[in-house]
């Protein structure tokens, strides 16, 4: 259980640096974003896993070699989208709106190794079984990617659209590190 514990901790912090990023530019920010990204990046990082696990080796090739680029080019997208709308004022309005085909990409784009972890689970299945592993990897991706968002809503004195323009840089450098990643 500990080593799954750790799965899901390690599968997450893609997820929380993407829900700190939010937290910072949503205001004003609410419970209720926190809710939602948690259950959305939870919810991925727990089917992806269950995916990869029935897929087994039929699309393991297509997420490792595909993966990486999938997850830099949305991540690359939304964060090149976050730093057009905060230099621009007059867009700034829509900086509070955390729509769910945002939180859809994001949660597909951070959770894509899930899939390969799935993959592994195929071929050695955790002691725990693989079902109750992922719905553990899922939990914990769901409080820590909640807990992110409140914390990126409490970091003082950042104006959102400074916030915007920083977090698209870490959408688009967590991006890059996936693509490295995936290359190496």
């Amino acid at each position: 259980m500990l080593s799954v514990l750790l799965i899901g901790i390690s599968l997450s912090m893609d997820a929380f640096a993407v829900a700190v990023t939010n937290g910072l530019t949503l205001r004003p920010f609410r419970a209720g974003h926190a809710l939602w990204m948690g259950l959305y990046f939870g919810a991925f990082q727990c089917l992806m896993p269950l995916a990869g696990n029935v897929l087994g080796g039929t699309v393991s090739g297509y997420a490792t070699a595909f993966g990486p680029y999938i997850s830099f080019a949305l991540l690359a997208f939304i964060g090149g989208k976050m730093i057009v709308e905060s230099l621009h004022p007059e867009t700034e309005a829509g900086m509070s709106v955390l729509s769910h085909r945002k939180l859809l990409a994001l949660a597909l784009a951070t959770s894509i190794d899930a899939l390969a972890v799935g993959v592994s689970f195929a071929f050695s299945p955790p002691a725990m079984g693989v079902v109750p592993a992922c719905v553990l990897i899922g939990c914990t991706t769901f409080v820590i990617a909640a807990a992110g968002g409140f914390l990126g809503s409490r970091i003082p004195g950042i104006h959102p659209a400074k916030a915007g323009i920083v977090g698209g840089c870490v959408l688009i450098a967590i991006g890059i590190k996936l693509l490295i990643e995936g290359l190496l």
